[in-house]
Parts: structure tokens; sequence; C-alpha cells
């Protein structure tokens, strides 16, 4: 079975294989977990490294007036709360939007794996850098960027995150609903699916339920003056 995980941080460096070895056994034991189920909350005291192995998660906030905001997508391969047992307590909750796969690391076993694999140790640091550079460009997005160019920009950063290498397909899973790409976005549904059609009217993409087929990538760049250096990876828009 195939380790989005391993693929991932592969693409980072070119891993050994003691390397491959230790993190297929690290992450042998993935459970099913059901849509909408939270894998920690705000709050708890941090656990295990959590890797998507299949299956999407978010992380996010609730405000004191019970509105959301989400902070990031986790998609199959990512990793996430790699340091943050050194916290106290949870800042931030993590929940899947759809059914997924998830393996746990253990503190100690992570550690170890860190401390005996400089290769696992170099990607990790890599995706975590990544991780960081997604955040930058959200905080700019929400505060600098117009709605539309907001939109285009995650579209944008949704496809390359999910491709490894340079593609021709153009279509990529989105499998949410517009009311999560609001809690993204700080927009409202009303407001997403105007700027949405309004990308389908210019003939810059196009969707069906559960995905987005981009069909003018340069125009779509354009539009959000996508620059995808900060995701540190090797796929391109086609």
């Amino acid at each position: 079975m195939q380790n989005r995980f391993i693929d991932k941080l592969s693409h980072y460096v070119d891993l050994s294989v003691d390397e491959v070895a230790a993190l297929t056994r690290a992450t042998a034991a993935g459970r099913k977990v059901a849509a909408k189920t939270d894998l920690i909350r705000e709050g708890d005291r941090p656990g295990p490294v959590f890797v998507m192995l299949d299956g999407w998660a978010m992380r996010y906030k609730i405000l004191p007036n019970g509105s959301r905001q989400i902070m990031a997508f986790l998609m199959p391969g990512d990793a996430c709360d790699l340091h943050i047992g050194l916290l106290a307590e949870m800042d931030h909750s993590i929940q899947t939007i759809t059914a997924a796969r998830v393996a746990t690391i253990s503190r100690s076993e992570m550690d170890e794996m860190l401390d005996q694999h400089r290769g696992i140790a170099r990607a990790m640091y890599v995706a975590q850098l990544a991780d960081e550079g997604t955040l930058r460009a959200w905080i700019v997005s929400m505060g600098r960027r117009s709605s539309l160019e907001r939109v285009a920009h995650l579209i944008c950063e949704l496809f390359v995150r999910a491709r490894w290498s340079d593609v021709t397909e153009s279509a990529f899973e989105v499998p949410f609903s517009q009311i999560i790409l609001a809690d993204a976005l700080g927009m409202t549904p009303v407001h997403i699916n105007r700027m949405l059609r309004d990308l389908r009217t210019r003939d810059i993409i196009s969707m069906r339920r559960g995905s987005i087929s981009i069909l003018n990538p340069s125009a779509l760049a354009s539009v959000a003056g996508f620059d995808e250096n900060y995701l540190h990876r090797r796929a391109r828009l086609p």
C-alpha cells in the first residue's frame, strides 16, 4: 500500500533504505477515523505526532461568539504537531474533514527516529518550514489579497500540494464544502460562491462535486499572484 507520508518526505530528501524502513514501521498501524472527528482538541495535553495517510483534516479554532476559523488543511502525507509536545496544552483543534486513515507516532519513537536518522530529521524540518511558509501565505491573503485573489491563491496552493511531480492533469480533489472554504478564507459562503462563479465565468476553472479543474493555469496564477516557492515542492501548475 502506498505511504503518502514517505512519498512526501522522499521529495524533500533522498531517504536511505533504513530510513524508509523506520518510517514504514512507525506508520504501519494506521487507524480509520470517521469524518468530522476531532483528533485532538484545544486545551488537551499534546499527544503523539499525527500522520495523515489518507483523507483530509483541518486545524481550527472556535471563537467566543461560536464562529470558526480554519488555519490549515492537512492532506494525505502531512504530519502535524512535531514540536507541539513542548507546550503544556493545545492552542487549537484538529478535526478530520473526510473519512481518514491516521497513524500516530509516539513522542519517544519520533525523537528516536530524528536522533538516529539524519535524513528523516532533515525532511521533517523542511516539511515544517513548508507549513510555516503556508501559514505566512494565509496571513498575507487575509490581510492584503482581495476576495478573488484569496480564493484563486488557495486553489493554486491546494493543487500544488496535491501533486508531487510535474503533471499534465488539471483536476484535483477538493472534498469539502464552500462553508469550509469560507471559514478558511474569512468570507461568507455566499461571497465564496460569487468568487468561484467569477472564476468559472472567465473559463479559468470548472467545478464538479468534490473536485476542481484548472482550465487556464496562467490566468489563475495571475489572478492570485501565486508563487509556489513557499511550499518547497517540485510540483508546478499544469
